[in-house]
């Protein structure tokens, strides 16, 4: 297969360089700390009280690890969330729930209050735009964290997550991302089956979110700009990334996990055909992108939100020998030519064995960080969404490196945002062939 250019090959040769020399770092520093000294408690904050945040929280109680976890303050920018998320969480572990009156807070800067309210660990569940700066603020505070995926929407704030996570493996805290894939056994069983050659040369991955979509939340009167697009995040880029970032990067992940590198470029189409109106703020409703390695190795990523098709939620490595196929809520197979196809059952969730692994680490005093590949994960799905919006050849290197940044510039509710609807309501999308991504 032909070789990309000279320059990703650099590139990517110095960004391994960089991570492995990171990870390095990562394994001297001091044991992580386990929580405050002299109380066998670990105290979280759930930053982000939607239904993904209030699953980890419990998930968190529930370890497998023997970890005695108190959730000890909630935090979320709409006061309904966070009611609703003390309501629900204390109806499934009320034994484990302190969350008195005082330790809810609410608004764009809970965040920073529930990080400094006397917590051992925080947990980032809110939208994704979010997530660099309170990343920073937990690091800077000293807390463990884990955090869903993706971990940005925008390359500075790709840039961001990998400081602060270089500076968290420094003060020796745990950072989880919630890859829940990463710790399943058919996932893990599968993909050593790759790495060990059991199919041979890879030549070609092959990874697929396609679903119908997720909730809309439609305007309410009295709402700021701020605060609409804040309520329906799914669909703004600056707070989801779109859903080849905001979904899609679990399965990319995997792809990236099975070729034991990152891309070097990416090319892609897109658009939106079924999704619009003015709910459906300026994200695509499908992406296809190819995504090239350095060796030539090639991934080819579906993602769709559209009602009534295919759909699939899986990822499939084909070697010169067999291949492996991975559905994400079922089993994997195994198949080389001329034997019998190995079938590997799912097991437990990953979701709850992300916080079971996260826990066992910290009781043991373990160095746990999963902050490296939750950037370039996030990073791999922002350059496929780069790809599918300009209509361009985007190489790694220059997609890490842009300066465009999707935040506003001020985060209240009566600032200005970046994106806003025309006169008839509707936000522009991105169009291919005009739009700039660097």
């Amino acid at each position: 297969m032909a070789k990309p250019g000279v320059a990703s090959e650099s590139s990517r040769r110095s960004f391994l360089k960089a991570s492995s020399a990171a990870a390095i770092a990562g394994a001297m520093t001091r044991s992580a700390r386990v929580h405050a000294a002299g109380s066998d408690e670990i105290k979280i904050a759930l930053i982000g009280c939607g239904g993904r945040g209030m699953s980890a929280a419990v998930q968190a109680i529930r370890n497998a690890a023997g970890a005695r976890v108190t959730l000890f303050a909630l935090a979320d920018a709409f006061q309904d969330r966070v009611d609703s998320a003390h309501k629900i969480i204390s109806g499934q572990v009320a034994d484990r729930v302190d969350v008195p009156p005082e330790r809810r807070f609410v608004g764009l800067d809970a965040f920073q209050k529930a990080t400094d309210c006397g917590v051992d660990m925080v947990l980032l569940c809110g939208p994704p735009g979010f997530r660099p700066m309170q990343f920073e603020a937990a690091v800077a505070a000293g807390k463990h964290v884990f955090m869903e995926k993706p971990v940005a929407t925008d390359s500075p704030g790709v840039r961001r997550v990998m400081a602060a996570n270089q500076q968290a493996k420094e003060k020796g805290l745990a950072v989880a991302v919630g890859h829940h894939l990463r710790h399943e056994v058919k996932h893990r069983e599968a993909i050593k089956q790759i790495h060990d050659g059991v199919i041979g040369d890879l030549q070609y991955i092959r990874a697929y979110f396609n679903s119908s979509g997720v909730w809309v939340r439609t305007r309410q009167p009295g709402q700021t700009e701020m605060q609409y697009q804040v309520q329906n995040w799914y669909y703004f880029n600056w707070l989801s990334g779109d859903h080849i970032v905001e979904q899609h990067v679990h399965d990319l992940d995997v792809g990236n996990w099975m070729a034991q590198a990152v891309p070097v470029e990416a090319q892609g189409s897109g658009g939106r055909q079924v999704r619009i109106g003015p709910d459906f703020g300026e994200i695509f409703d499908h992406h296809t992108v190819e995504f090239t390695y350095a060796n030539g190795l090639k991934m080819f990523s579906y993602s769709r939100h559209i009602p009534r098709c295919w759909n699939s939620f899986s990822q499939h490595a084909h070697g010169c020998r067999g291949s492996v196929h991975i559905e994400g809520h079922g089993h994997a197979d195994v198949r080389v030519a001329g034997q019998d196809p190995i079938r590997i059952e799912r097991g437990p969730g990953g979701h709850q064995l992300e916080h079971d692994h996260l826990f066992a680490a910290l009781l043991a005093g373990q160095p746990y960080n999963e902050g490296d590949y939750g950037a370039t994960s996030t990073m791999t799905a922002i350059l496929g969404r780069m790809a599918t919006y300009s209509g361009q050849v985007i190489r790694w290197d220059d997609a890490l490196n842009s300066k465009i940044d999707l935040c506003p510039e001020s985060l209240e509710w009566d600032a200005e945002t970046k994106v806003k609807p025309g006169p008839d309501g509707l936000y522009a999308c991105a169009m291919p062939g005009t739009t700039q991504v660097l």
